[in-house]
Formats: C-alpha cells, structure tokens, sequence
C-alpha cells in the first residue's frame, strides 16, 4: 500500500477532517495489532508464552511489581483475563505474589528470575525483528505516531470507566 506523503498541518484539522483522517488510522492499526499478535505468538510458541502472558511479563519488567487489577486496566482487559494470564505465568514460575501492603486482598505480582529471564529473552528477540524491518522511519515520524496514539488512547480512557458520554465513548 503506497501513500503519498502528505505534510503536516500547523493547525488542527477541522472535526470532519479529523474523522476520516482518523478512520484511515484505525483502519491501520487493527490489522498491524492482529499481525503482530500473531507474529508473537508464533514465535513465542515454542518457549509455552502466549501474549497475553507475555504482556503480563513484559508489564512487571516495566512497571514493577503489581496487582491483578492494576495489569487488567494497563492492558484495558478484565480483571478475570489478567488473572488468568497471572495463573497461567505463575505455572511456570516466572511469577510469585507477595502481600500488599496497601490491600490485604489484592496481593503483588512479582517477576520471578526465571520471569525476568524469558521476558528479557522475548524483548531481545522482537527488538532484533524490529530492528530488520524495512523502511525510512525517522524518530520525528515515530515521535508523532507515539504521540497521536497516545492522545487517541486518552480520548477513550471513558470507555474503560463505563462510560457513555457523547465523546468517542459513543461509537
């Protein structure tokens, strides 16, 4: 798929344009989230990690130590789905809990060495992969892309409150 490039305005565009512009993004990012899910998986396959453990990894090598719903929300899953992704990282003893201080019910989930070790292996790889791909990117290009997302995730932050405002809640 060729696109011309097209130079950045200095104003905000208008609510219309914005929308299909954003539609063209969203059209975009569903399909590079399902190929790159798959690409994961399959990769991760023979070292037992799905993605959905290797977000819980790759969550506690970033943030620290965390609980059940605190992975939920930073993944915008259920809690019931962090949980089992927990259960299913703690079978194979790369995650321990340890008591919260702050809540006696939710404890602390902890990357365990053998933990840190495979999601550092995982990072390493996909790095290596990325590192490959073809192409010019430049770091404003990424800057800008981070940043538009960023705010594209922001503006839907309602969605994950239950929200039914009529922001992009709605759709």
């Amino acid at each position: 798929m060729t696109e011309t490039p097209r130079p950045a305005p200095a104003d905000p565009l208008p609510p219309e344009q914005l929308a299909d512009r954003l539609m063209e993004v969203f059209a975009l990012v569903g399909p590079l989230y399902r190929r790159v899910q798959r690409k994961i998986e399959r990769d991760n396959a023979a070292q037992g990690v799905s993605a959905g453990v290797r977000a819980v990894l790759d969550l506690l090598h970033t943030h620290g130590d965390l609980t059940v719903p605190q992975l939920g929300r930073l993944q915008s899953v259920s809690r019931q789905f962090a949980q089992r992704m927990t259960n299913e990282a703690a079978t194979r003893d790369w995650v321990t809990t340890t008591p919260n201080p702050a809540h006696q019910r939710s404890p602390l989930i902890r990357l365990t060495p053998a933990g840190r070790t495979t999601i550092e292996a995982i990072t390493t790889r996909e790095k290596a992969m990325l590192a490959g791909l073809p192409g010019d990117i430049t770091g404003a290009e990424i800057d800008a892309c981070v940043r538009v997302l960023g705010r594209l995730v922001d503006g839907f932050a309602e969605v994950e409150q239950g929200g039914e405002g009529g922001g992009p809640a709605a759709l």
